[in-house]
């Protein structure tokens, strides 16, 4: 009799444990209205989404890259919280008020984000190009590690290193944005801090702003390139952003491809050439109409 009500008590305890097990799981595993409803700063919504298993998971190790023949130089500046901030900078060779900030992916600014900042300064010319540190020098190669350098990476020291870079391109400066998936949210988010000064926005499936307010404040055009294979962002959110940004009064030109999260990094496992090049061409085309 012993025997079966211990047997008894610990089947109730397994099933109580695999009840929680679930329950845990569940709750890790929210769609994209969940994140919506739950956060009112989209930035902490990214955030905590870019801690799950299932956001890993989108991004395999990128593969070995060696940025070669640089002609750029990396720069320290202060931030308005006290501390320095970097980035890679490259100067344009003649005296001008156009300012691109290059910003990175969740790895970090890595050779390769150094090698686009390489590209848009050899294909515009007439651009002082800077690609922002995020992480303030540190580069993840897995996706654990890049879970750790988000979850330290605060709103407020990653908008000081923003701001940081607007004061050292100075008040009469353009600012143009472009970035990949956490660089594409914060593409964005850098055009709405620069106010006046934004002059064009490009977001490489990154997460939308859906704070009407932002919106209405920001100053300049959003191109945006995204995978209908994606996940984060969905489809559904872009749809949704593209609605925002029509309420908003403010225009945006979105460009969708069969491709997955992450499809435009040549190290990236998932890169989708054809995609990649359309939307370059695209990007290209956007940032030379308004220089």
């Amino acid at each position: 009799m012993k025997q079966l009500r211990f047997f008894a008590l610990f089947v109730v305890v397994l099933i109580a444990i695999q009840g929680f097990r679930y329950t845990e799981t569940k709750q890790n595993i929210r769609s994209a209205e969940d994140y919506l409803a739950c956060y009112s700063d989209v930035r902490d919504q990214f955030r905590d989404e870019a801690m799950t298993p299932e956001f890993a998971a989108m991004h395999e190790n990128p593969l070995p890259f060696t940025l070669t023949n640089a002609t750029g130089e990396t720069i320290s500046f202060d931030a308005p919280d006290g501390n320095k901030a970097s980035g890679y900078f490259i100067k344009s060779k003649k005296k001008t008020n156009n300012w691109i900030f290059v910003i990175q992916e969740w790895w970090g600014l890595n050779d390769q984000i150094k090698q686009e900042a390489e590209k848009l300064a050899t294909e515009l010319g007439n651009v002082n190009v800077i690609a922002l540190d995020m992480y303030d020098g540190k580069v993840a190669a897995t996706p654990d590690s890049a879970m750790k350098l988000m979850r330290a990476a605060t709103n407020p020291r990653l908008e000081a290193i923003v701001k940081g870079a607007l004061a050292y391109a100075g008040t009469k400066a353009k600012i143009f944005t472009i970035g990949w998936c956490f660089g594409g949210m914060w593409s964005l988010q850098s055009s709405i801090l620069a106010g006046k000064q934004a002059a064009g926005t490009v977001m490489y499936y990154g997460r939308p702003e859906n704070n009407m307010e932002k919106l209405k404040s920001l100053q300049s055009d959003v191109i945006g390139f995204f995978g209908n294979q994606d996940r984060s962002p969905s489809p559904e959110v872009v749809n949704t952003f593209e609605k925002d940004m029509a309420a908003a009064g403010k225009k945006l030109t979105l460009h969708r491809y069969e491709a997955n999260h992450g499809f435009a990094n040549p190290s990236n496992p998932s890169f989708n050439k054809e995609a990649t090049e359309d939307a370059h061409k695209k990007t290209i085309e956007f940032l030379k109409a308004r220089l």
